[in-house]
């Protein structure tokens, strides 16, 4: 079924309030919480092109930079993004596109392109946010590593595992339409 630009739209809009609202649910462990949002940025990713990605990712942080609050926390306002977690916040529209992009590579099983679609979501989100920390904090990217990666991995992967079940679910229900992928020219 081909993607109207309305159901573009709307999907973009409904992914990027779910991504706000997954920040809400929010568990302080440090200078970065653990959160829903990588649950729900995987999902962005496999059923999203990378420019829907692009466009739902980018609405959630514009919706935060200009004040409404849906960062973790109920934050809100540039001083998040651009404070010790903001690496993150952007990393997470690398991760969407990056994720989304593999994620339609042609001849790639579909059980493959899931696994490297998370592999590149998590790095996309981990490598800048990592990065940003350590500036932010005067940190070694080693020691940011050790406070803004090591304690969420094992969440992650295990939010990254649902979002696929998720996906895979409401594909099998009619709820979401399986995500195109182009297959390989013969």
């Amino acid at each position: 079924m081909p993607v109207t630009r309305t159901r573009s739209l709307v999907t973009a809009a409904l992914l990027a309030a779910l991504l706000a609202a997954s920040a809400w649910v929010s568990v302080p462990i440090g200078p970065v919480p653990i959160t829903l949002q990588t649950f729900i940025v995987v999902i962005i990713a496999l059923v999203c092109t990378p420019a829907q990605a692009a466009v739902t990712v980018g609405l959630y942080l514009l919706l935060g930079a200009a004040g409404i609050p849906v960062f973790s926390g109920a934050r809100a306002g540039l001083a998040v993004l651009t404070g010790p977690t903001g690496g993150y916040l952007i990393g997470f529209w690398l991760a969407a596109v990056g994720g989304a992009w593999i994620a339609r590579r042609p001849g790639l099983p579909r059980a493959a392109a899931e696994i490297a679609a998370v592999v590149v979501v998590l790095g996309l989100a981990y490598a800048p946010g990592t990065l940003w920390l350590a500036g932010a904090t005067g940190r070694s990217v080693a020691e940011a590593a050790v406070a803004g990666v090591l304690p969420f991995v094992v969440f992650d992967i295990a939010k990254a595992a649902g979002a696929i079940a998720a996906v895979r679910a409401l594909a099998r229900a009619g709820v979401l339409a399986s995500p195109e992928r182009p297959t390989r020219a013969a």
